[in-house]
């Protein structure tokens, strides 16, 4: 642990990428409050509190996301916050709201202390590429959101919950003047992945074939996603919301590699086994986290 470093808190830190950015930042030498939920991922909860036992700078904080009280405990004495919240449960109009009311609790729980001054928040990529008139649009960046009638419509809850989340976050750190970075994640690959965060893996991947075919199903590895948390978290010029992904599945070879990576998971549909279709036009586009990989990296 380097002391000359701030303390730093990730919640929910039994989340999958919660997980992997605890990871990170122990071994860039952070102090750590690592606050995991009693509905996160057991499995995961597990192994944060295992390493709590033997990492030095890394403390343990029970949290509950509609518990104001013990989120703010988790914060005492943190400089920022990584709000990495995801739930091992299925996604239905219910957890939508329970998502949208704990980021708001968390969020406020920020500006309540006198020593948090930045977030930065896992959102989805999800939280902006469905709408009905996708394929009207050239490029699918930061400035995009997801309708939201149109994910209530089809039953999309969990790009609904990043959504609603992602937006509600926004409203109240702009009203608190809270310093906020939104990082829109592609759907997440790693080790064990299929394993530690199914439900949202299939969650994400609810309307897979139409994505694909609008040019804007996109994946990233989790390792280049905590790397791009961190740089956020250290460079003060950053700010807004980042597409961050690594790769646009867009042809048959990626679409039958994805899910080779992700069974027994998922599997190919019929349609796509063989038939050598032609790759269709990648929509999404990272100018903005181009920019901070090459500052971070100058």
């Amino acid at each position: 642990m380097d002391h000359r470093r701030p303390t730093l808190c990730v919640l929910d830190a039994s989340s999958y990428v919660g997980l992997w950015v605890t990871k990170g930042l122990i071994n860039r030498g952070y102090p750590v409050h690592a606050a995991v939920q009693k509905t996160g991922n057991p499995e995961i909860e597990k192994t944060i509190r295992e390493m709590g036992k033997v990492e030095n700078g890394l403390v343990v904080f029970p949290a509950d996301i509609m518990d104001y009280q013990s989120i703010l405990v988790a914060l005492k004495g943190c400089s920022g916050l990584f709000c990495c919240m995801d739930t091992p449960h299925v996604y239905d109009e219910k957890m939508v709201d329970l998502e949208v009311r704990g980021t708001i609790n968390v969020v406020e729980a920020c500006a309540r202390t006198d020593t948090v001054d930045k977030i930065v928040f896992t959102s989805s990529l999800t939280a902006a590429v469905w709408r009905e008139n996708i394929l009207s649009e050239k490029d699918v960046d930061e400035r995009c959101w997801s309708d939201k009638e149109f994910c209530r419509k089809m039953k999309l809850w969990y790009p609904l919950a990043k959504t609603l989340s992602e937006q509600a976050a926004w409203a109240l750190a702009m009203d608190r003047r809270l310093n906020m970075v939104s990082i829109n994640a592609g759907l997440v690959l790693g080790p064990a992945v299929a394993e530690e965060n199914s439900v949202s893996t299939i969650s994400y991947l609810k309307g897979a074939a139409e994505m694909y075919e609008n040019g804007v199903l996109a994946v990233v590895d989790v390792k280049f996603l905590v790397d791009v948390h961190i740089r956020a978290m250290e460079d003060s010029s950053t700010g807004g919301r980042y597409f961050c992904f690594d790769q646009i599945v867009n042809s048959e070879d990626e679409t039958i590699k994805l899910a080779n990576t992700l069974r027994p998971l998922i599997s190919i549909p019929p349609r796509y086994e063989g038939q050598g279709r032609e790759g269709f036009a990648e929509r999404l586009r990272s100018r903005r986290l181009h920019k901070l990989i090459e500052g971070a990296a100058s």
